[in-house]
């Protein structure tokens, strides 16, 4: 035989020196929980190792990821339901708990990126993402409440806003808001392809943002579907993204690499709660090796064509390398 494959899996060397892709601590951005409810910190129970923080403590977690590398952080708002509304006017309240938060992060460590989430849904008394009549959500009054979201976001500081609604036409009515402010340099990252998934249980236990009535399915993308993720990229993209995102990523790594196949502009994925929640469940059991299928999720992810992961796996993987 000519061709023989196993050559170049001969030892542990040869294997590296051949690697096609690899993970480091730039490829991550780290989702962290901030909340009014909590003194200190409190794990969520639907996910092992992960907690809702309060705002000084939530410092000292960041300060922590940095020592390791991770520089960039999602932050998700925990909100008490007496500030909810129809109108999630809460997520434009700059004494409020998010925007004061970000000020803060950005004031203690300006070198570090936060990436901050616009969505109505944990300010919504629906826990929906758009403007609710009639048990219908309204796609184009909501469109300026995400923008003046958006708006108040960059004001406080945040250096990538995260539409993560799936209303259509946001990305372009946001830069368009954003622009007219003179936050020319602030990123959008468009949760483009954000399928109705069932992954996303622990993640609304987090924010308590479980929809009130229905379901999202009239708004997120159908599982059944991949052609139509090509239409909703071209729009973010002609909109004005700057990175666009598929989410979930470890049952949609075909929709990675139809977007890696189609456009040129960074990639990310949301390796998301739910995903997360089953590796760390049957490691607990003892039925999985849970830092290696850990690694292989995460080598999936990028080995699909993703630039950018969220996953709440970041900081537990940085801390394994560093003690390698």
């Amino acid at each position: 035989m000519l061709r023989r494959p196993r050559r170049n899996r001969k030892n542990e060397i040869v294997r590296k020196l051949v690697q096609e892709n690899d993970l480091s601590v730039n490829d991550f951005i780290y989702p962290l929980f901030v909340s009014s409810e909590v003194k200190d910190k409190e794990e969520i129970v639907s996910m092992h190792g992960i907690y809702r923080y309060s705002p000084q403590i939530l410092l000292w977690e960041i300060e922590d990821c940095m020592k390791l590398g991770l520089n960039a952080f999602a932050l998700f708002p925990h909100i008490s339901d007496n500030k909810k509304d129809n109108e999630a006017s809460e997520s434009w309240n700059e004494n409020g708990l998010y925007l004061s938060t970000i000020k803060m992060i950005k004031e203690k460590f300006p070198e570090c990126v936060i990436v901050s989430d616009v969505a109505m849904d944990p300010y919504s008394n629906f826990g929906h993402d758009g403007v609710v009549e009639n048990e219908e959500i309204l796609n184009d009054v909501t469109l300026e409440i995400l923008a003046r979201m958006a708006l108040a976001q960059a004001q406080a500081g945040t250096d990538i806003v995260a539409p993560s609604d799936m209303m259509d036409g946001r990305i372009g009515y946001i830069r368009k808001k954003l622009d007219e402010h003179g936050y020319t340099n602030v990123l959008i990252l468009a949760y483009t392809a954000k399928y109705a998934s069932g992954f996303y249980g622990p993640f609304r236990d987090a924010l308590n943002s479980v929809p009130k009535f229905g379901d999202k399915k009239t708004y997120q993308m159908n599982p059944a579907n991949s052609r139509e993720a090509l239409v909703e990229l071209q729009l973010d993209i002609d909109e004005g993204a700057d990175i666009v995102m598929v989410k979930p990523a470890l049952s949609y790594l075909d929709i990675i690499s139809l977007f890696r196949k189609n456009c040129n502009i960074p990639i990310a994925a949301y390796n998301v709660s739910g995903e997360y929640a089953m590796v760390k469940a049957a490691g607990q059991k003892n039925w999985i090796d849970e830092k290696r299928v850990r690694d292989e999720i995460l080598l999936s992810i990028k080995r699909s064509g993703a630039d950018v992961i969220l996953s709440y796996f970041a900081k537990e993987w940085a801390l394994d390398i560093v003690r390698m």
